[in-house]
């Protein structure tokens, strides 16, 4: 259509027309007389809008997702978080009753020897003091620790204290070559020292050179004058190895001690020592020895058949036969 004046002017009517109508469609609301051209729109034009829209959809939610991706990332976001917060907690859970297991263990040990004992927990490796086989606790002066106490857990002989700040102190393991430990051996009384060797077990030089030790035999400590450092009856170890005799006036055994001490966490400081010797009483209960199986076992007779007839069947004949002839001559 060229631009025209007729044409300008139809297009400004067409205009008028339709405001005109949409005036009188919105005042007459549901009762409009446009409403039947309507519906008869919707019914010829619907089908084509469908179908328009099926076209348009994915690209419309396309762009929706590119419009949401940040608030997406935010809720995976958060569900992570969630997700890591509730297997903290439940890794939380499982250590502490973790610990209640280590501090009832303790407990049953301190009680068995009647220890008064101090709990702590082991919060570092090493120390300043340049030991090689140290732990730090977290309990010290403020807490009534005193320098060359006994530490112990659920399991024996930890180590002794070395150096006592006001809220940490300093254990020296069991196992640094720079400790040491008068010992007793369950049974015999057998009386020695055990010293550290770092990951392998304690060595032990017997006083007695000529003591018969076994393997699987075990130590308790001996105790120290006035109980420090060390108080007695706390278990240390089984024997793993007995070293020939060779004539020498000590006997030297290996003993793999009850502690690891690469997993150290709930222990215990004697603060108060027993009355009395513990002696062999904190030592756990050893596992009772299975008893026999008793077998039967079943021998066939020699030449007997499967029926059982053999020689004890022909002799059991024999006699018959005597018993008959004797019959007869009576």
């Amino acid at each position: 259509m060229r631009d025209t004046r007729e044409s300008r002017l139809l297009l400004v009517l067409l205009i008028a027309i339709a405001f005109a109508l949409i005036t009188v469609d919105i005042r007459g609301g549901e009762d409009s007389p446009v409403d039947g051209a309507r519906h008869a729109a919707a019914t010829v034009f619907g089908p084509v809008e469908n179908g328009v829209s099926g076209a348009v959809d994915p690209i419309g939610n396309a762009i929706s997702a590119v419009r949401d991706s940040d608030k997406r990332h935010n809720r995976i976001g958060q569900l992570e978080h969630e997700n890591a917060a509730l297997k903290a907690k439940l890794g939380s859970g499982d250590r502490n009753r973790s610990k209640v297991r280590q501090l009832d263990a303790m407990m049953k040990t301190a009680g068995a020897g009647q220890y008064g004992i101090k709990g702590a927990q082991v919060i570092a490796i090493g120390s300043a003091q340049g030991f090689s086989w140290t732990v730090t606790i977290d309990a010290g002066a403020n807490d009534g620790l005193q320098r060359d106490m006994t530490v112990l857990n659920g399991q024996g002989l930890v180590g002794r204290v070395t150096t006592v700040g006001p809220n940490t102190a300093t254990v020296l393991l069991a196992n640094d070559p720079d400790f040491t430990v008068g010992t007793r051996m369950e049974k015999s009384d057998e009386l020695g020292f055990a010293s550290g060797q770092g990951d392998r077990p304690l060595r032990v030089q017997l006083l007695n050179g000529k003591a018969k030790v076994k393997k699987g035999e075990r130590l308790v400590t001996f105790g120290s004058q006035a109980d420090k450092p060390f108080v007695p009856g706390v278990p240390v170890g089984r024997v793993v190895r007995v070293d020939p005799s060779g004539g020498d006036l000590t006997r030297t055994v290996y003993v793999k001690p009850y502690v690891g001490f690469t997993k150290l966490d709930i222990v215990g400081v004697v603060v108060q020592a027993p009355r009395t010797d513990p002696r062999d009483t904190v030592l756990p209960k050893k596992p009772a020895k299975p008893k026999p199986t008793p077998t039967v076992t079943v021998t066939a007779t020699p030449g007997a058949d499967a029926n059982g007839n053999g020689e004890g069947g022909d002799a059991g004949n024999g006699e018959n036969a005597a018993d008959n002839n004797a019959d007869q001559q009576q």
